[in-house]
């Protein structure tokens, strides 16, 4: 509107964007070193436990594409296999079977007779062990009225027939339950997966925008920049000229130069002639 100046705001550099990508990035950055010092401590201590959970977790994420669905179920029963081979090795993957078959109510990965491939369960008769033909206490049908663990309730089950011994132990595979386990809470895992990676997507627009917001600050200070070096620029001989204008010689009324008391000043935006004073 006529008689109103108009104010237009410059580009910058937004505030709370550039705050909350930087706080954003440091809880991502703590959240990595910690499970980096957690990676270092099982790399150094139980190298084998470590990449068993790596592995894990890497077939977890891949049950959901079912386009691989066989391969991942042969992977995960070859996993859960290896590890019920080095049962007694580490204790600290003992608990981990043990708390996966208790957790999934399941017995091996394709059932209890995976146990034949520890040497301290399988049935061969050269097995001096107590617990041969028999199957961890994790495999057990719990009672709930039962206030004392029985460790040794899977000894000999296996020497019993199939439907006796679903009475004692849960006869279903690990890999089963699992797959059982993904699909009764798909959403809650897709939602994790979902909002893992809406969070990336949230930095990575964050990180775009604050890009953006530089090239136009640094685009603006570069006009900025240009317009005051074209203000300051030493004028030439013809511009001087041109800006005084012709003159008439007094004697022959013809054109001719600017008399010499006629000054020109220099300034931002061009050349200016001396302003005159009639009432002086």
């Amino acid at each position: 509107m006529p008689g109103k100046h108009q104010h237009f705001q410059e580009p910058e550099v937004g505030c709370c964007g550039k705050y909350f990508l930087f706080g954003f990035n440091i809880v991502f950055w703590v959240l990595g070193a910690l499970f980096l010092a957690i990676g270092l401590w099982a790399w150094g201590e139980k190298f084998s436990v470590f990449l068993g959970l790596i592995f894990f977790l890497e077939l977890a994420t891949g049950i959901l594409a079912f386009v691989f669905k066989d391969w991942i179920r042969d992977q995960l029963n070859l996993f859960i296999n290896n590890n019920v081979k080095a049962y007694r090795d580490d204790i600290d993957l003992q608990n981990l079977i043990d708390f996966a078959q208790e957790y999934w109510s399941c017995c091996g990965a394709r059932g209890p007779n995976d146990w034949n491939l520890n040497i301290y369960f399988n049935c061969t008769d050269l097995n001096p062990s107590r617990e041969r033909c028999g199957v961890p206490f994790s495999c057990c049908v719990r009672d709930p009225a039962e206030d004392v663990l029985n460790t040794q309730c899977g000894y000999d089950v296996r020497l019993k027939l199939e439907l006796e011994q679903q009475g004692f132990i849960h006869t279903k595979g690990c890999v089963g339950q699992f797959e059982k386990w993904l699909q009764d809470n798909l959403i809650v895992v897709a939602g994790v997966f979902m909002g893992i990676a809406l969070l990336q997507i949230f930095g990575i627009c964050l990180a775009q925008n604050l890009v953006s917001d530089i090239k136009a600050v640094k685009a603006n200070w570069s006009k900025w920049n240009d317009d005051f070096e074209n203000h300051w620029l030493t004028p030439t001989i013809s511009e001087v000229l041109s800006t005084a204008g012709p003159q008439q010689n007094s004697l022959t009324g013809a054109p001719g130069p600017a008399p010499p008391s006629r000054h020109v000043f220099f300034g931002l935006g061009g050349l200016y002639p001396e302003p005159t004073f009639k009432n002086w």
